[in-house]
């Protein structure tokens, strides 16, 4: 098992990738601290995984929910081993309809939040050598004209990620960082439809966007994440990896019509 007995919190985890990478850690051996809103469905997935997995409900953008998020990791397991920093606010916004106030909640969910639980984390994983995945977006590089809060929270958490492998180097806690590209979670079915796609959208993605055929499904970001969670990346650290099908960069000159 690449993650026996290890502590791991993974943030925004009762659903899509969170949960996907909260299961293949707690598959792999792992304690498993999942959390979210929605405590019922906490509750079930922490009940189906059994004794090594408890579920903590908690609003990131509330003051002092990091604190005690890190807090009850170390009460129920001892120690904190790894944080996946996976939830994140996902709202539709453009330059006309970013107010002050969902900006701000955009901000310290998706950048606030993380940097706060690293904080309040960081003397457990300095004692065990662990470290952070933050699950970040290729909307950091630029984004869609309507996530412009969002993209401009992930390119922030970006040079989070960056800034703190540099800073926490010589304490042995390691940072990585995914940006991830189009993930078939039921968030963004569900997303997608309410922009007007039919109810069969995922059966019809153009190549463009999709040359395999398909779009990621969360079980394959989580088989990445355990990677990079193990000690198996061990010493790599401030790594920020595209998790698409395609060169991001490289996406443009080989766009092909259908």
């Amino acid at each position: 098992m690449r993650l026996k007995d290890k502590a791991i919190l993974v943030t925004g985890s009762t659903t899509g990738i969170g949960e996907a990478i909260a299961r293949r850690a707690w598959q792999e051996g792992a304690h498993v601290v999942l959390h979210g809103l929605k405590t019922e469905r906490g509750l079930e997935i922490a009940d189906e995984l059994g004794a090594r997995a408890i579920f903590v409900a908690g609003d990131l953008a509330e003051a002092g929910s990091a604190e005690r998020l890190i807090a009850q990791v170390v009460s129920c397991f001892g120690k904190v081993d790894a944080v996946v920093n996976n939830a994140a606010y996902v709202v539709r916004s453009d330059i006309e309809t970013t107010s002050v106030e969902l900006f701000d909640k955009v901000m310290g969910v998706n950048v606030r939040a993380p940097l706060l639980l690293i904080q309040a984390a960081l003397p457990h994983l300095k004692s065990t050598r662990g470290c952070v995945l933050n699950i970040g977006s290729v909307n950091a590089y630029a984004g869609m004209s309507n996530l412009l809060a969002y993209s401009i929270s992930k390119g922030a958490l970006m040079t989070l990620s960056r800034n703190l492998a540099e800073a926490l180097c010589y304490d042995q806690v390691r940072v990585n960082h995914f940006n991830i590209g189009w993930v078939l979670t039921p968030n963004e079915y569900q997303y997608k439809l309410a922009d007007g796609l039919p109810p069969d959208w995922p059966d019809r993605v153009p190549k463009q966007y999709a040359p395999s055929g398909r779009i990621i499904a969360p079980a394959e970001i989580a088989e990445a994440a355990v990677y990079w969670i193990s000690d198996e990346s061990r010493p790599i650290s401030g790594s920020v990896i595209d998790i698409e099908q395609y060169p991001f960069l490289g996406r443009n000159p080989t766009k092909r019509s259908e």
